[in-house]
């Protein structure tokens, strides 16, 4: 990069950058940068001509029909496989049902059911609050014990009680990426099982479960996967664990032959058995458009221009403006797509930001993220984000009495 960075320089990287014909893939208004893709993925255009089709011909027009006729019943095997390749999994590793926490749930207490003897989960105690959430709901229910502890202490918290290592793959706070593999390998020389969750990673990280030994993981699909908000989760489950993993959530999609209606529960094979109830086809069919995007732009070339833009956002911020402190890890090998800056007006600076059509996300207590999603955000849009944050500041833009009233934990 030149010794002072300019718009120009911006607009050049855009003129040679691999990713830039997949921006129009997506819906994005004109006058917005969307700089919260670590929240919510923005709409691939394919999706919603696929719920249309899915709304009006298949639901509308074939009705019941529509789970043979369309496919509707092979939709989640369907797109378990086509994720399995970002996470570095096979497909039948991999199952989409359910949300995030519910496959949290079941995965945290058949991870238990594989370690008797061993009765604690371990976690750090600047875990996603949810993730901490389910596993104190699982060690209530399991008799188990759910043992938190600072990062730098937990290499000496993995004893030979533990029976499930519990960590989040990039953390949402700052976007600080832990070592998969080191820690893996960590947890297995413990005894222990790890569990991942992906939910920061998948789709803008190269994730390889397989390489690393990895025996559990979870992930979003309405982040960087672009699935649209409240899209299914994906859950992974290592080939060697299948035959002993039980999962406490039985349904009758979970079945080996869910249409025989048997009274005892036999699991279907593989990662199969983690799902439970009727699959929700409209966010399927959505997801499906989202992740079907991500691989058709490459997970290594996203991760290649994710760090690129994330680098320049961090130079610029440093360059143009004063009072903001670096929250996320200098060094790009060490996050993920995502920037953190700190300031105690930071809720405030959001809001305004938001006005100037400058979209990121606050997190308490002073915390500003800003999340990049390579397919759609343009190295332009970094220049003219880090410049409405200029203009926001020099302005004092922030301290208006409308930006500053809601609570500060939304």
């Amino acid at each position: 990069m030149p010794e002072r960075l300019t718009r120009a320089f911006a607009e050049a990287l855009d003129a040679a950058d691999e990713l830039a014909p997949f921006r129009g893939d997506y819906e994005l208004p004109p006058d917005v940068v969307y700089l919260d893709g670590h929240s919510l993925g923005p709409l691939p255009r394919t999706a919603v001509d696929r719920v249309r089709a899915v709304t009006e011909r298949e639901w509308g027009r074939d009705l019941v029909r529509s789970w043979n006729l369309h496919g509707w019943i092979e939709l989640p095997a369907r797109v378990a496989a086509a994720i399995a390749p970002l996470v570095g999994a096979d497909a039948d590793e991999v199952a989409v049902a359910d949300s995030t926490s519910v496959n949290l749930f079941k995965l945290l207490a058949g991870g238990l059911r594989l370690r008797p003897g061993r009765n604690v989960l371990l976690s750090e105690t600047a875990n996603f609050p949810t993730d901490l959430y389910v596993a104190q709901g699982v060690a209530s229910v399991a008799g188990s014990e759910l043992r938190l502890v600072e990062r730098g202490a937990l290499g000496s918290a993995l004893d030979e009680r533990v029976a499930v290592l519990l960590l989040t793959h990039v953390d949402f706070r700052t976007g600080e990426l832990h070592d998969l593999a080191a820690w893996t390998a960590a947890a297995h020389d413990a005894g222990a099982l790890v569990l991942w969750d992906l939910s920061h990673s998948t789709g803008a990280v190269p994730v390889d479960l397989g390489g690393a030994g990895a025996d559990l993981a979870v992930g979003c699909g309405y982040k960087y996967l672009c699935g649209g908000p409240g899209a299914p989760s994906f859950a992974f489950v290592a080939r060697r664990l299948h035959e002993a993993f039980e999962t406490p959530l039985r349904g009758w999609m979970g079945h080996a032959a869910p249409f025989e209606l048997d009274i005892g529960y036999r699991p279907a094979p593989g990662a199969g058995r983690l799902l439970c109830g009727t699959p929700p086809i409209l966010s399927l069919a959505a997801l499906e458009c989202g992740v079907r995007g991500v691989a058709r732009a490459g997970i290594e070339r996203i991760r290649r221009k994710s760090v690129a833009l994330t680098d320049l956002f961090v130079r610029l911020v440093e360059q143009e403006c004063g009072g903001f402190a670096l929250a996320s890890p200098r060094e790009a090998t060490r996050r993920g797509s995502q920037v953190s800056l700190r300031h105690p007006e930071g809720y405030a600076v959001v809001q305004a930001l938001a006005t100037r059509g400058v979209y990121g996300d606050f997190r308490v207590p002073d915390l500003l993220r800003f999340g990049f999603a390579p397919a759609c955000v343009r190295f332009a849009d970094a220049w003219d984000a880090v410049a409405a944050l200029r203009a926001v500041m020099e302005g004092r833009e922030w301290d208006r009495p409308e930006l500053r009233r809601v609570a500060r934990v939304t």
